[in-house]
């Protein structure tokens, strides 16, 4: 979403009537994020005061897919979140044990946590390396979190990486983008094959990744954190399969003009 329909707290150009364009023509839209520091709930909040209601279901983030992947893999697992309170709702919320003594750990979440101090590692290290009975994942792959401006802030992997350094494991699944599991929440309960999806995002690792794994059209937006240079400088299997500067060019000029669009409205 940030980078993509939004940066920060405003709206791109032309995201508002691509939008509604694409669910006038009854194609399903589905929102995915990252970004594990907010739940659905607050995404839902989001769009609606932008503009673009949406029902919760069409929201994705990696909150969903953590929860999701450890009721159908690790239900009885004991859960150690170095992550920020949405995250740690959820898993309550769905009834998954959480605990910060190591002997109890069987599972070290790392994720996007701007509260992290050296006493999660320790207890992260003394789980895994010391006890040799839990093992790491983490909700997303991200090195940074970018902000608008170009500023950023470290995100999960910067956690990942201090959990690895000192413990000598390797983070064994990644709950987000570029993984299957975020495109498996995204369109739950649709009969679609992802042959028949476009993956639509502003990152090329994350998004484009994605879609490059799961077989999928992809649309490289220049709105926010991803070059048309770095894309030019992937090999051709890594490449986008489209390059836009503005999201609403997803409808073909001639349906634009027939819908009486102008890029000067937005």
């Amino acid at each position: 979403m940030d980078g993509t329909i939004y940066l920060g707290d405003d709206l791109l150009p032309g995201a508002k009537r691509l939008i509604e364009g694409l669910r006038e023509l009854g194609r399903p839209v589905r929102f995915l994020s990252n970004n594990p520091t907010k739940d659905p709930q607050l995404y839902l909040e989001k769009l609606g005061k932008l503009g673009i209601p949406t029902p919760i279901e069409e929201i994705a983030n990696t909150v969903v897919t953590t929860v999701r992947w450890l009721k159908a893999n690790h239900p009885d697992a004991v859960v150690f979140p170095i992550s920020e309170e949405p995250l740690k709702k959820a898993l309550a919320e769905a009834g998954i044990a959480m605990s910060e003594d190591p002997e109890k750990i069987d599972i070290v979440i790392a994720s996007y946590d701007r509260t992290f101090e050296y006493r999660k590692l320790q207890i992260a290290f003394d789980a895994i390396w010391f006890h040799k009975r839990a093992f790491l994942i983490t909700t997303n792959p991200d090195r940074y979190c970018p902000f608008p401006g170009g500023r950023g802030e470290p995100d999960a992997a910067t956690i990942v990486a201090a959990i690895e350094a000192c413990t000598g494991a390797k983070c064994q699944a990644n709950m987000g983008k570029p993984e299957a599991t975020m495109l498996s929440a995204a369109i739950d309960g649709l009969d679609v094959d992802p042959a028949n999806c476009m993956m639509v995002g502003d990152r090329l690792m994350t998004d484009i990744g994605m879609a490059i794994k799961t077989n999928m059209v992809s649309c490289l937006l220049l709105t926010g954190d991803s070059t048309l240079e770095e894309a030019e400088a992937l090999d051709p299997a890594d490449q986008p399969t489209f390059v836009l500067d503005r999201i609403d060019h997803l409808i073909p000029e001639a349906v634009r003009l027939e819908w009486g669009w102008s890029d000067a409205d937005e």
